[in-house]
C-alpha cells in the first residue's frame, strides 16, 4: 500500500465514522456519539450480534486481549482457523480471545448462512472462540461501524481475509497485521503477549 493512499485511507476513514454510526440509529444503547466521542470510542463500547443471532455487547470482552479477524470459508487462507483455534486455547486462560467476523468482501469466499458458516468451524476446525454475524470491511455504505472504528483507528482495512487487529484491554486498537500474518508469527506472537503483560 503506497503512502499517498494510506493517508487518504485514513482521512476517508475518520471522516466517515460518525455518518456510519449515525446509520445505526444506536450506539451501545445510548445516542449516537458526536464527532468529538466518536473519535474517543472504545472498541469494547460496539454492539454486535452473534452468528446465530442475539446481541453481543463488545463489552463482555472488556479486560481481555482480543484479535479480531474477517474470517471467510472458501480462502485459501481459510487453514489460518486453525492457528487462530491453537491461539486461542492457548492463551485464553491469560486472558485473550479471538473475535471472528465472517465477511463475503473479497472474492465472495464467505457465502454461506449462519448456520452453515457455524457448521463448518466446529466441523473442520473445531473453533471454540467467540463467532459474530456477517459484516462488511470494505469502505462505503454498509460497512460495518465496526471496521469504520478500526480503519479510523490505525489507516488500515483488509484488503483480504483474516485481516488481524489487535485490541488492548483498554479497547484501544494497537495493531493491524495483514491477511497474510499467520497466527503463529512471532511479531503477532510478541504483540500479544505485550499486550497480555501490559
Amino acid at each position: 500500500m503506497s503512502p499517498n493512499f494510506s493517508k487518504r485511507l485514513r482521512l476517508a476513514a475518520g471522516a466517515a465514522v460518525t455518518a456510519v454510526l449515525s446509520s445505526c440509529g444506536m450506539f451501545a444503547g445510548r445516542e449516537v456519539p458526536t464527532t468529538a466521542e466518536a473519535k474517543t470510542m472504545s472498541f469494547y463500547d460496539f454492539e454486535t450480534e452473534k452468528l446465530l443471532g442475539g446481541p453481543a455487547p463488545l463489552k463482555e470482552y472488556q479486560g481481555r486481549v482480543s484479535l479480531v479477524v474477517n474470517v471467510a470459508s472458501k480462502c485459501g487462507l481459510t487453514p489460518q482457523y486453525e492457528g487462530l483455534q491453537k491461539l486461542y486455547e492457548e492463551l485464553e486462560p491469560k486472558g485473550f480471545t479471538v473475535l471472528g467476523f465472517p465477511s463475503n468482501d473479497f472474492g465472495g469466499q464467505e457465502p454461506g448462512t449462519p448456520e452453515e458458516i457455524a457448521n463448518f468451524c466446529d466441523s473442520r476446525y473445531a473453533v471454540t472462540f467467540p463467532m459474530f454475524a456477517k459484516v462488511q470491511t470494505k469502505p462505503g455504505e454498509g460497512q460495518s461501524p465496526l471496521y469504520t472504528h478500526l480503519g479510523a483507528a490505525t489507516g488500515s482495512l483488509p484488503g483480504w481475509n483474516f485481516g488481524k487487529y489487535l485490541i488492548a484491554k483498554d479497547g484501544r486498537v494497537l495493531a493491524f497485521f495483514d491477511s497474510r500474518t499467520a497466527p503463529t508469527d512471532p511479531a503477532l506472537r510478541k504483540a500479544i503477549d505485550d499486550a497480555l503483560a501490559g
